[in-house]
């Protein structure tokens, strides 16, 4: 290690891990966790690029894009973008767009995971057993409740963090050598594609209360259309936005709008 080798600190994980417990309460609609996120990062950042201004924006803005991920184990995704990041301000030749592009491509895996055993499975436990023992008029009952969903949860925030950090690093010192950092870039953009386009698809829906046929077999036109190619509609919404958005289009200006039209649309039956 050179004496211009940037190393992020066990000091600033320690601050990435105590401001993870932020994710959620800057949420929107429009990005969803990106903000806290990004705040999150900030401590590592500042240690690889606090002395480049247009390195620290870039950085910043990398991290402000969409994100959403089970708040209990986001911290291993942090932990493996600020090896990421370690590695592009230590080295020259390191693909940056390869940061965000393994983000969107691990979040909705990991967020599918941690959303089944935190919200799914281990909530479930945590409720039947503290109202078992609140109706029992016992105090316990909120007590077991609060350390069943919180131990668990900062245990997995602690060693995701740890763990995400030292595999990211080792992972990037032991494959420059190799090709292996363009293929892992390839595939996190092929993924992170693919979970883009399943979002959409489940959670764009658009319903045309225009009937056609007559009598029992009229159905809603919105029927006929998926049958002939499924997911449409909400294919041409996220097009039509996507494009707005390229023109430099405001996001409130297009929420407003959707709200405006589906308001429109309900009202004279179209919706």
């Amino acid at each position: 290690m050179t004496s211009n080798t940037k190393k992020i600190t066990q000091s600033d994980l320690n601050k990435v891990f105590l401001r993870s417990c932020t994710l959620d309460s800057g949420w929107d609609y429009e990005r969803q966790q990106h903000l806290n996120f990004c705040f999150t990062m900030i401590p590592v950042l500042r240690r690889l690029y606090g002395d480049d201004k247009e390195k620290m924006a870039a950085a910043l803005q990398r991290h402000m894009e969409f994100m959403s991920c089970t708040p209990h184990i986001v911290t291993l995704l942090a932990g493996i973008v600020a090896a990421m990041e370690e590695e592009n301000a230590n080295s020259e030749e390191f693909d940056e767009t390869s940061i965000p592009a393994v983000k969107t491509s691990l979040m909705g895996p990991m967020a599918g995971i941690g959303d089944s055993f935190f919200w799914g499975t281990l909530l479930t436990i945590a409720v039947g057993i503290g109202c078992s023992l609140s109706a029992q008029g016992s105090i316990a009952g909120p007590i077991v409740f609060f350390l069943i969903i919180n131990v668990p949860g900062f245990l997995s925030r602690y060693y995701g963090l740890k763990y995400g950090y030292e595999l990211g690093s080792k992972f990037f010192s032991d494959a420059k050598s190799q090709a292996i950092i363009a293929n892992v870039t390839k595939a996190a953009g092929v993924l992170g594609l693919m979970v883009i386009g399943s979002m959409v698809a489940s959670q764009v829906s658009i319903d045309l209360a225009v009937m056609v046929g007559s009598g029992d077999l009229a159905m809603p036109l919105s029927e006929y259309i998926s049958w002939i190619m499924p997911c449409f509609l909400p294919l041409c919404t996220f097009i039509l936005m996507y494009y707005l958005l390229g023109k430099n289009v405001k996001s409130t200006t297009i929420l407003f709008c959707v709200i405006i039209i589906s308001c429109l649309g309900c009202l004279v039956g179209i919706f």
